[in-house]
């Protein structure tokens, strides 16, 4: 409590008033585990130039992602960024107040949102999409919520193939609000019979295309079954860019789609921050989470942008809102529509062609190795191989050979430990032959 000016007495006052006894009892839903007993074993005090001479000393050691070829994705991807997004985000026309509840204030902020709002409706081919979430993880629990909320029902299936930091976050969520989650087995050849998790208590059942192991799913059988029984089905993506090539969600009966944005107009960034899209039907959109900018005219006529229907939110409705969420993710959203405006259809179409091409040939080259076996059938831009031996201990010796060849699936789920020898690879528009070329000479030479 260095930092905060209060006093003792302050700080019992508030306590008080709160109907709280100690600051600990603040705590009481985080895991007893999870709470430190000690102090962080953290250096003292140092001054400025002391504390970057340190950091200066740890980010060497980092391996730049544009340094060597590069092959990592599972959710987070390296895709050419032109110069001109980083220039034109930070005009002036942008810079207006952060929360755009004053439209007189705030009309650049209002009307990239809602330009960022027919661009992912465009996408996702649904009605209706909100002004972004923090993230795909996120925006996937919130979908579920959403689901639950629409359904009246509070049980969820989730499908093997979706992310499993996704999976976390549901299950995260659905733990605190007492809700059921049924989470299928790892799915990494992509033959999970989900139809036969859908009965008539699921709520939502929740599905990722491609998936984590990159497979491609058809929707519509599942969409079918779901609707069947009541449920809603919920389509997730963590690679946008799939959506100019693949049948969009939204025309394979989805009812929400919620993803993952940061592969337009957003670098890795050491993992964030990100950009939520999310995307429902019309006929639920006052239980859509997070802020809707809508169009109208002003006293005079003139075109404008407002956000709407926020009796949805929390400074409205408190404990009663659709959501917690009372912010988005707006630089990152502002990145994401002047790059998909930059694209456009056409170019949106090309970059997805030429991730796929690259994907192929990699995926390709890779199943020739002695020793890999490549387990998709069908797959965008990613795609997961198995390797002999532990797939962690190769990705570090083809990082020693300077090559980041992929993620192995042990570092994001831990639970599976049959799942050692998989690693999730990804291939875009940035790799070339010579990149394609080390990969495999370097996965030669370890096995």
């Amino acid at each position: 409590m260095r930092y905060l000016p209060h006093s003792d007495a302050d700080r019992e006052a508030m306590l008080a008033r709160i109907g709280v006894g100690a600051i600990d009892e603040l705590f009481a839903d985080i895991p007893a585990d999870k709470l430190l007993r000690a102090p962080l074993d953290l250096p003292a005090t140092k001054s400025e130039i002391e504390v970057e001479r340190i950091l200066g000393r740890m980010a060497g050691k980092n391996v730049p992602a544009g340094s060597v070829p590069f092959f990592v994705g599972a959710g987070a991807y390296r895709h050419h960024v032109p110069a001109s997004v980083d220039h034109l985000i930070q005009r002036s026309e942008f810079l207006t107040s952060y929360t755009p509840y004053q439209p007189e204030i705030a009309q650049g902020t209002l009307q990239y949102l809602f330009e960022f709002q027919t661009q992912v409706a465009n996408l996702t081919a649904m009605e209706v999409a909100n002004a972004s979430m923090y993230d795909g993880s996120t925006g996937t629990a919130e979908a579920v919520l959403m689901a639950h909320r629409l359904t009246r029902k509070r049980k969820a299936v989730l499908s093997g193939g979706l992310h499993p930091q996704y999976r976390a976050v549901v299950e995260t969520v659905s733990g605190m609000a007492g809700d059921t989650v049924n989470a299928l087995a790892a799915d990494p050849m992509g033959t999970e019979a989900i139809l036969a998790s859908i009965d008539k208590d699921t709520s939502c059942v929740v599905v990722q295309s491609p998936s984590f192991y990159g497979h491609l799913i058809d929707l519509k059988p599942i969409a079918e079954k779901a609707h069947e029984v009541g449920a809603l089905l919920i389509a997730v993506f963590t690679e946008v860019v799939a959506l100019g090539a693949i049948e969009p969600p939204g025309a394979q009966g989805a009812d929400i789609v919620v993803g993952e944005g940061q592969s337009i107009g957003n670098p890795l960034t050491f993992g964030g921050p990100y950009v939520g899209l999310f995307a429902t039907r019309q006929k639920y959109v006052r239980q859509m989470p997070g802020r809707l900018c809508g169009e109208t005219v002003d006293a005079e006529g003139r075109r404008g942008f407002v956000l709407t229907l926020s009796t949805r939110e929390q400074h409205i409705r408190r404990d009663k809102a659709t959501s917690n969420i009372c912010t988005n993710s707006g630089l990152c959203c502002l990145a994401f529509t002047i790059h998909m405006s930059l694209l456009g259809e056409t170019g949106l179409t090309r970059l997805a062609a030429l991730n796929h091409a690259n994907a192929v040939k990699l995926a390709e080259s890779l199943s020739e190795v002695p020793g890999v076996t490549v387990l998709n059938d069908s797959f965008f831009n990613e795609f997961t191989i198995r390797v002999p031996g532990a797939a962690a201990a190769i990705i570090e010796k083809l990082a020693a050979k300077g090559v980041l060849g992929g993620v192995p699936v042990s570092r994001i789920d831990q639970n599976h430990p049959e799942l050692n020898d998989l690693i999730v690879v990804a291939s875009t528009e940035i790799n070339t032959d010579e990149d394609r070329a080390a990969y495999v000479q370097a996965l030669r030479e370890i096995i």
